[in-house]
């Protein structure tokens, strides 16, 4: 995929004045994004600078992540001279995760014989995903301390096949990445000038150790945008896709309400 320069740019300047609208439109005064080292939240950081110079912190949260996101994080911020906090999260993780086993009945593994596995597989996404439901109450404490929106990073590719934490990076008030697709995403990320060291990494949602997006998606992010920009491409990633979004269409709808 290749963007002429002069549609990154108007692309880019829509983005900054949709931004700057809704801050506007909520009378809210800037902007809180979580800085993860990636490129989505590179790029987000990056469009709300322009659009609300000096209203903009970012917060990096790291959980027994990687030391290189935070270095990446730092990059990230200082690049752009936005505020920026490290906040770490581990002994919150900790004592919530102690909790949450202290109260699992041994006997529930037990009950389950022969599917001790799927259980184990469950437990180990359950907890992984306290990681971001942590974040989102950082960001939002953050958000109503100054008055600030939460902007999200997530892009249109992840929306696709709900590949985001419910009530955690999905805990937003605004996506101004949820229409383009992560190529788009990394295309803008060139033009907005974002260092190469942050561009070229593999996407991770920084859940376990050695995790990454398309390890767990089990298909490329080239792979997903061809299927979803042409509605063509591999058959068995488009299955995959299928299945994802059918299963996790509940994360893009608000909560359910009965019409009686």
């Amino acid at each position: 995929m290749y963007t002429p320069v002069d549609a990154l740019e108007n692309l880019k300047s829509r983005l900054v004045n949709w931004i700057r609208l809704q801050v506007k439109d909520a009378c809210a005064g800037g902007c809180v994004v979580g800085i993860s080292g990636g490129i989505d939240s590179a790029v987000v950081a990056a469009l709300c600078k322009e659009a609300m110079p000096g209203n903009v912190l970012g917060i990096h949260m790291p959980c027994y992540g990687n030391p290189q996101d935070t270095e990446d994080a730092r990059l990230v911020a200082d690049s752009l001279k936005i505020g920026y906090k490290e906040i770490h999260l581990e002994e919150a993780f900790d004592c919530i995760t102690a909790a949450l086993l202290l109260s699992r009945k041994s006997h529930e593994m037990d009950a389950l014989g022969s599917n001790h596995a799927l259980l184990e597989n469950a437990e180990k996404l359950a907890i992984s995903n306290i990681k971001p439901r942590l974040r989102m109450i950082v960001l939002y404490y953050h958000a109503n301390l100054y008055d600030y929106l939460v902007a999200g990073t997530g892009n249109r590719s992840e929306l696709e096949v709900g590949y985001f934490t419910k009530y955690g990076d999905g805990g937003v008030d605004i996506l101004p990445l949820g229409g383009l697709v992560k190529t788009q995403v990394r295309e803008l990320t060139r033009h907005l000038g974002i260092h190469a060291r942050v561009i070229y990494k593999a996407p991770t949602a920084g859940l376990w150790e050695g995790q990454t997006d398309e390890g767990e998606l089990g298909f490329t992010y080239a792979q997903l945008d061809e299927i979803i920009l042409t509605g063509k491409g591999d058959e068995r990633v488009a299955g995959e896709v299928m299945k994802r979004k059918q299963a996790c269409g509940h994360k893009l709808r608000a909560p359910l309400i009965p019409d009686f």
